[in-house]
């Protein structure tokens, strides 16, 4: 009776354990992405246990600020110099040592470049698939994402044991960062330094808002003709207090840089007001802005596709329209 009883016990904990979802925290310069925020959300509506993870150089303070986060009830912070840069082939051991540890049903994280870079590797080692870029969560195992470009929604349902999910952070609201009280739990692990070496990195600066968290961004597309004519952009996008981006046609014309590019191949973004000047609205440009707040449109070609997803348009030469909308602003 008293070894049956025993048995039952141990087959409920190890139930309740391994029905638990492991959210992988992404930051730098000590600052927690909002990308993570948004897993934590996708988390809850798998409603299962919390545990954060925090690996790096120099994460104190990014656990601090998570530690705080609701709904987060175990918050493990794995630091190690040899993390410095957060290179994915040193970061997915960890995440797999804190797996089998703690057995987890999930592994989520933000489908950001960080993100996308670290699952499938966790992934590929556990032997299971995948999910990229989530959009909506029906159950623990019933997950929703676009494809063809945004064009088609799917729904899949995971069989796999471990679901590996990356999450579309504009589908998500960002867990609020109050009323937690997890406390950080080191997590001692062997990190593999023969793998790859940190060098270091080049950041370009910018005094405008980040493009990613921009609450109004200005894009520019091939109507603009040439790099120096973004110089149109900024001006309006000072008066804006705007992010700048672009279309993939602009960045491999040589405009502007690519990690200005919004699109199903650059940057997935939902900001409050999307100015597109010069956009003709090509379905991987859609796929990357289409789930803005308010979306305006600006373009000579009253039968651009970019007119079909805007709020407001206004068929003009952008040439002179553009100085006329940053005059009276």
């Amino acid at each position: 009776m008293f070894s049956l009883r025993t048995s039952r016990l141990i087959q409920t904990g190890v139930l309740r354990r391994f029905q638990s979802t492991l959210v992988v925290a992404e930051h730098a310069d000590s600052k927690l992405n909002a990308a993570t925020l948004s897993a934590v959300t996708a988390a809850k509506q798998v409603g299962h246990e919390i545990t954060c993870i925090v690996a790096g150089a120099d994460c104190k303070q990014v656990a601090a600020e998570l530690s705080k986060v609701g709904g987060v009830s175990k918050l493990l912070v794995a630091e190690d110099a040899a993390l410095e840069g957060l290179l994915p082939e040193r970061v997915a051991p960890v995440l797999l040592a804190a797996h089998k540890q703690f057995n987890f049903s999930h592994i989520i994280a933000g489908a950001t470049a960080f993100g996308k870079s670290v699952l499938p590797r966790v992934a590929a080692k556990l032997d299971v698939s995948p999910i990229s870029d989530i959009t909506g969560i029906q159950a623990p195992d019933t997950f929703v994402r676009t494809i063809y470009a945004g064009n088609a929604i799917q729904t899949l349902k995971a069989k796999d044991a471990v679901k590996v999910l990356t999450v579309r952070g504009t589908s998500f609201e960002p867990a609020e960062v109050s009323g937690g009280s997890a406390a950080p739990e080191p997590l001692t692990v062997e990190v593999d330094k023969n793998s790859s070496e940190y060098i270091g990195q080049e950041l370009s600066k910018s005094d405008r808002p980040e493009l990613t968290s921009a609450s109004n961004v200005v894009s520019g597309g091939r109507g603009l003709k040439s790099g120096d004519n973004f110089e149109l952009l900024y001006k309006l996008a000072d008066k804006l207090n705007a992010a700048v981006g672009a279309s993939r046609a602009a960045v491999d014309a040589g405009f502007v840089s690519n990690d200005m590019q919004v699109g199903q191949t650059g940057k997935i973004i939902a900001p409050d007001l999307y100015v597109a000047v010069g956009i003709s609205g090509a379905i991987q440009h859609l796929a990357g802005m289409k789930d803005s707040k308010t979306i305006v449109a600006i373009n000579k070609d009253a039968e651009a596709p970019i007119f079909q997803v805007a709020d407001l348009g206004l068929v003009a030469d952008l040439f002179k329209a553009v100085p006329e909308m940053t005059e009276k602003l």
